[in-house]
């Protein structure tokens, strides 16, 4: 069902497999979070999603610091995305992600390994956990990147991520949880909607806060966090900043001179469609398309309707604040976004053309 054969865990793993520390990570009380470090190898999984080229770009910034690896499928290593990322000194490495002895060897002596796949490459997922426990892999980043939710019960993509962590904390395997809220890309109203319409569809009055950040700014909070003795088996709320729908309709007001139309719902509404949706997912599980229409409609109840997505509802849950620890951090702010998107000077699409059934057939991040 999810392009490759599920294996028993309970018969696949000895828990006494010794895992190799972050050579990065101090015993150390004392914590400096500007210490030189070289030579950090990092393997992404994922690398031509929107969030895996974000992390690629402040990576190979710093080569220097990081030998990095892209991991492609090999009918995929020959795009021009892998090209360009080979052309800025990223070694491209072909793997078959549900090939355990395969992907063992790619991640052997890995220091940390960052999951960009998509929530629904269940088992590809799945076999990168249990693969970076048996290679000894320092720290993995597993494939969060979304807004702040509660562990279980709110929203069906969120279940699927848990379940990797749940699996990374059976096998004792260090980690990182990376969640970065909404993007701006996907938050704009017509005629500069760039992604699903359920980011600028008002949900009620558009008055519920929500973190937010510009998806370019992903990469060098990564950087800062894989580096940091601090997030080791922690989550980590990146974010630029917190605003409402209406703030950010009001921000392209500001702009444009003008109030664009836009759509909105009702909770009960949006309630509604995501009741509709789950029943039509009871019926047939394995539609794809389904599954990732009720994810938009569920982004849109846990960030509008709920309000998880806080600052102040990611500390509650154990996250620490990435603004807090990386101050020096400097992240683009909404206003300035909206004016380059406004003027011209910024390509913000996203997902434009893309099909979740064909990219998940084909094991393509779209994340």
């Amino acid at each position: 069902m999810w392009g490759c054969i599920q294996f028993s865990f309970y018969t696949s793993f000895n828990l006494s497999t010794s895992y190799k520390r972050p050579f990065f990570f101090s015993t150390s009380t004392t914590v400096s979070t500007t210490a030189s470090i070289t030579g950090l190898r990092v393997v992404v999984a994922g690398a031509s999603g929107k969030a895996g080229q974000s992390v690629m770009k402040e990576l190979m910034s710093n080569l220097k610091r990081f030998d990095v690896v892209a991991l492609a499928r090999s009918d995929s290593a020959g795009k021009p995305v892998y090209q360009e990322m080979a052309s800025a000194g990223a070694t491209i490495e072909t793997v078959n992600f549900c090939n355990s002895g395969a992907l063992t060897a790619r991640l052997s002596g890995a220091d940390v390994v960052i999951s960009c796949l998509l929530p629904l490459q269940k088992v590809e997922s799945e076999n990168l956990v249990d693969v970076a426990h048996q290679a000894g892999v320092g720290c993995l980043v597993p494939n969060f990147w979304g807004s702040v939710i509660p562990p279980r019960g709110v929203m069906g993509a969120r279940d699927l991520r848990e379940d990797l962590l749940d699996r990374c904390k059976r096998l004792y395997l260090p980690y990182t949880i990376i969640d970065v809220g909404m993007w701006y890309q996907a938050s704009l109203p017509p005629p500069f909607n760039a992604g699903p319409p359920i980011g600028y569809t008002f949900v009620g009055n558009g008055d519920m806060p929500t973190a937010m950040i510009d998806k370019n700014d992903i990469g060098p909070y990564v950087a800062r966090i894989i580096t940091d003795p601090r997030t080791l088996n922690r989550s980590v709320l990146a974010y630029s900043e917190v605003a409402t729908q209406r703030a950010v309709a009001e921000e392209v007001k500001a702009v444009t001179g003008k109030e664009e139309p836009r759509d909105s719902l009702s909770a009960a509404e949006l309630e509604a469609r995501i009741a509709e949706l789950n029943s039509l997912i009871a019926f047939d599980p394995t539609d794809i398309g389904l599954f990732v229409q009720l994810s938009m409609y569920q982004y849109g109840y846990t960030n509008y309707v709920r309000g998880d997505n806080t600052p102040e509802h990611a500390k509650y849950l154990g996250y620490l604040d990435a603004k807090a620890l990386y101050p020096d951090v400097k992240c683009k702010s909404l206003r300035e976004f909206i004016q380059e998107v406004v003027a011209g000077k910024r390509d913000h699409h996203i997902y434009v053309g893309r099909d979740p059934r064909r990219a998940h057939a084909q094991g393509i991040s779209i994340v």
